[in-house]
């Protein structure tokens, strides 16, 4: 068989991909458990996009399976070995500040902007034309190819856990949903909820009551809006002007309002992923550091205490006392990213904490419960993610470094990350672009945008990697 140029094989492609593409960025697949149903665990619009791509499978002659909603494959080619593609449809939360409307994807200056442009719809699409091209050539497979699709990646992972009850495990694979060459360790994840009891006795005295603060969607985000209510009979001059001149000393933006119950205070920050939260600015800690200016109640001073003292500039740990570095995955990371306080209500934390090779989970754990008990807060509720590494010399991490180098004419380095990603919902799985070494990260921010020229890249990368693979 000739060489195939498998860049040329894309180009032939690249409007039909582009159109369903466009298709699935339209459905706003974010996790709303309100509207979960039968086949819809995660929500109607989730199930919709899932949905979506088991048609488009059906429509070009693939074997499809939807494992009732939780996820679905589409699968081509024989054999008793089974290789996987692992990605994910549903997308977090858009935010604000968008050019664009974030569910109307559009092109600008070469950029295909939309949430899920580049976590994961676009990668996913990029899947699913690179097994769309092994198929339309006839190319002869040894093994069947399995893409799978996921619905709770930035959640819970619920969907791998009840989609591997009930099927096959690939022999080796990857995800399309992080950084080229190849990242073949990320670290391990600890998604921690903390409560607080908010009740307290009155006392006197003349201060600010923090009736509310509420800040963040997800905690894999870092927030990028902090909003707080004050009530009481203070000087609401003198708060507007410690708010300004808080604002402007730090170069944020916000804003103080009257309102009839007392002040509102809004401060913007900017969103990142929460694998690199000192790369957002944080809109909550920069509440707090400007809360520790204002006398207030008992109640709110504690909540206001807690964060100042173990997470204002603490994204590695230092506040908390969980702080590690090492060589491969480099140092722990904390980013605070759910808040809520009522008044005489729920006080509640929610924190994500990424930790390198010889991190130790109950360990982490136990410093935080001792640290945060001093605040009245206790360990709600944990999910945890093991550490995932796969031996730099298997022949996974040897095949894809092959196509890399064959494709771009650079070196394939093994990389380690601070993300999660579905490569550790395979046994043996890493994760394979489709960020290229240079391009900007949006992941998570507003504006996410995918450059086209890496959309055609990575699919004809992929597209090579699955005949590889399977061949």
């Amino acid at each position: 068989m000739s060489e195939i140029r498998w860049l040329d094989e894309v180009e032939k492609r690249k409007e039909d991909l582009l159109k369903d593409l466009d298709g699935l960025l339209r459905i706003e697949s974010v996790l709303d458990e309100s509207t979960a149903g039968e086949k819809a665990p995660f929500g109607q619009k989730i199930a919709e996009a899932l949905e979506y791509m088991m048609q488009l499978g059906e429509k070009d002659g693939f074997l499809t399976k939807n494992v009732d909603g939780y996820a679905g494959h589409i699968e081509y080619g024989e054999g008793e070995e089974l290789i996987g593609l692992i990605s994910h449809i549903d997308v977090v939360p858009a935010g604000e500040g968008w050019t664009s409307p974030p569910y109307e994807p559009e092109v600008r200056g070469g950029k295909l902007y939309a949430r899920g442009a580049i976590d994961d719809k676009g990668p996913t699409m990029a899947a699913y034309y690179a097994l769309k091209i092994v198929k339309e050539l006839g190319l002869p497979l040894s093994k069947r190819v399995r893409l799978i699709i996921g619905t709770d990646e930035e959640s819970k992972w619920r969907d791998m856990k009840a989609y591997f009850a009930r099927e096959e495990m690939p022999t080796m694979g990857f995800s399309p949903d992080a950084d080229f060459p190849i990242i073949a360790s990320e670290k391990g994840l600890l998604d921690i909820l903390l409560t607080g009891n908010g009740q307290e006795q009155p006392v006197d005295g003349d201060y600010w009551t923090l009736a509310e603060f509420k800040s963040g969607q997800r905690v894999n985000m870092v927030p990028d809006q902090a909003v707080v209510k004050l009530a009481g009979e203070g000087d609401v001059f003198e708060l507007k002007e410690k708010v300004q001149d808080f604002l402007l000393t730090h170069r944020i933006q916000g804003y103080a309002e009257e309102n009839n119950d007392g002040v509102s205070i809004v401060i913007q920050g900017q969103s990142h992923h929460g694998s690199e939260p000192h790369k957002g600015l944080n809109a909550a800690l920069e509440m707090a550091r400007l809360l520790g200016r204002v006398p207030l109640d008992p109640s709110g001073r504690n909540f206001v205490d807690m964060l100042n003292d173990l997470l204002v500039d603490g994204y590695f740990g230092e506040g908390l006392g969980i702080a590690q570095e090492e060589e491969v995955l480099g140092k722990l990371t904390v980013n605070a990213g759910v808040f809520e306080h009522v008044h005489n209500g729920r006080q509640s934390l929610r924190i994500n904490v990424r930790y390198p090779l010889g991190g130790d989970a109950e360990s982490i754990l136990q410093t935080i419960t001792d640290k945060m008990s001093a605040y009245g807060f206790t360990i709600d509720n944990v999910d945890h993610k093991p550490l995932h590494h796969v031996e730099r010399n298997h022949p996974l991490i040897q095949t894809l470094a092959k196509v890399y180098e064959d494709q771009t004419g650079e070196k394939a380095e093994i990389l380690a990350i601070g993300g999660g990603t579905f490569a550790r919902a395979l046994k043996t799985g890493v994760a394979f672009g489709p960020l290229f070494p240079g391009s900007e990260e949006t992941a998570h921010q507003r504006d996410e945008h995918i450059l086209l020229e890496d959309l055609w890249r990575s699919t004809a990368i992929y597209a090579q990697a699955i005949y590889e693979l399977a061949r």
